[in-house]
């Protein structure tokens, strides 16, 4: 059938175009500032078609100069780069104890943050006005309005079950559990809005900016407050029927009790095995002293990075390390066994504080306990990482609807 005036056939000029503007504006968010010639050769097109694309590109807001090529043989040419201001995006990292917002610019540029604590006992509506604190907090910080902002993906623990809209494995985020709680976000909100779990959120970070880069079938393990992974398969997140996909805390493993009414108990073996609670107990049982006092994750990367540190009680310290690392090859091994992936990242401070020395033994005790052998890194995205997958995966989709030239 012959193109129509929607351009939406493959290979009619509008669909061209937009191919090609589409190609040029990811080259300036990959590169930075170009030339006009250099924009040409990168993307295979001839000097006038390139000046009519980026002249396109400028009439629509979506690009604009930056300044000029000085101090390079031959004449000055013209800069051009992304236009920060063409659209913005939101995420929301969701904790028991507190939200944290932030906007980020079509760039990814971080321009706006801000943070609510939530203490306590809270309703669903106490729910629906610290999320608009947040996030109003963060876009007033970026010095945008709020009807800027294109989109916002909100990272939980635990996942929202598409077949019931009703949050699951996250006991522990009161408040959050109102069967009316997505529609009165919905209501309240001005712009669409994903809910995404906060394990999942560090694999886009990962995968986007991270250790996992170029890599298509990977697991994520994340250790901090609760013990959790995110399965990146064929390229994508894998969530599971509920949403509950990588809920691996509850795993059954040799080494721990047989853990049943799981629900209730809101834990697994994998959980009482390795979870970052345990590294405290474990630190005391083998006689380390000054175990600090505060919240068990911060506690527990603490004593880890101080294991894999060595230092004074170093023998004690390495026997921490070892156990530890046993307690994660344990159930890793089991999902490497069911996968096969790739690539292993381990996240979470309980596990990026150990670095090398810790992932070079549970590398170790994983050669022993499953049959492939994936490649084991620690991941590179240590400052808020639920936040900025949040971020991340909210500019994709905002880049691929402002970006779209051909409608």
């Amino acid at each position: 059938m012959a193109g129509t005036g929607s351009g939406s056939t493959p290979g009619t000029p509008r669909v061209l175009r937009a191919m090609n503007d589409r190609a040029a504006l990811d080259l300036l968010l990959t590169h930075g500032p170009l030339s006009r010639t250099r924009i040409g050769k990168l993307t295979g097109l001839s000097k006038p078609t390139a000046s009519q694309l980026l002249a396109r590109l400028e009439s629509a807001g979506l690009v604009l100069v930056t300044g000029t090529s000085e101090g390079r043989p031959g004449p000055s040419a013209q800069l051009y780069a992304v236009n920060p201001a063409a659209a913005y995006a939101a995420g929301l990292d969701v904790t028991p104890e507190r939200i944290l917002a932030a906007v980020a610019d079509i760039t990814g540029r971080t321009v706006g943050e801000h943070e609510v604590p939530t203490p306590g006992r809270r309703s669903g509506h106490t729910v629906v006005r610290q999320v608009t604190d947040a996030l109003d907090g963060a876009v007033k910080a970026a010095g945008v309005g709020r009807d800027d902002v294109h989109r916002l993906v909100i990272g939980t623990p635990g996942a929202f079950d598409p077949n019931t809209g009703r949050l699951r494995y996250a006991s522990h985020l009161p408040g959050w559990h109102s069967p009316t709680l997505l529609d009165e976000l919905a209501a309240t909100l001005t712009m669409p809005v994903e809910y995404e779990n906060d394990v999942n959120l560090v694999a886009i970070a990962e995968q986007r900016l991270g250790a996992a880069r170029g890599h298509a079938d990977f697991v994520l393990l994340w250790n901090e407050g609760g013990l959790g992974a995110a399965l990146v398969l064929g390229g994508r997140l894998h969530r599971g029927w509920t949403g509950g996909a990588g809920e691996v805390g509850f795993l059954p493993v040799p080494g721990a009790p047989l853990v049943r009414q799981v629900s209730k108990a809101g834990s697994g073996g994998f959980q009482e095995l390795a979870g970052s609670q345990v590294i405290p107990r474990l630190a005391r049982e083998l006689g380390i002293e000054d175990v600090p006092d505060g919240p068990y994750a911060e506690v527990a990367a603490a004593l880890v990075a101080r294991a894999a540190d060595g230092g004074p009680g170093a023998g004690l310290h390495r026997r921490l390390l070892e156990t530890y690392a046993t307690g994660l090859a344990t159930g890793l091994a089991s999902l490497i066994s069911v996968l096969d992936p790739e690539l292993v990242v381990l996240s979470g401070s309980a596990l990026t504080s150990g670095g090398e020395p810790l992932r070079g033994l549970v590398e170790a005790e994983l050669a022993e306990l499953a049959a492939s052998r994936p490649r084991l890194v620690v991941g590179d995205v240590t400052e808020h990482p639920v936040l900025r997958g949040a971020l991340e995966s909210a500019l994709a989709t905002t880049r691929d609807e402002v970006f779209d030239t051909s409608r």
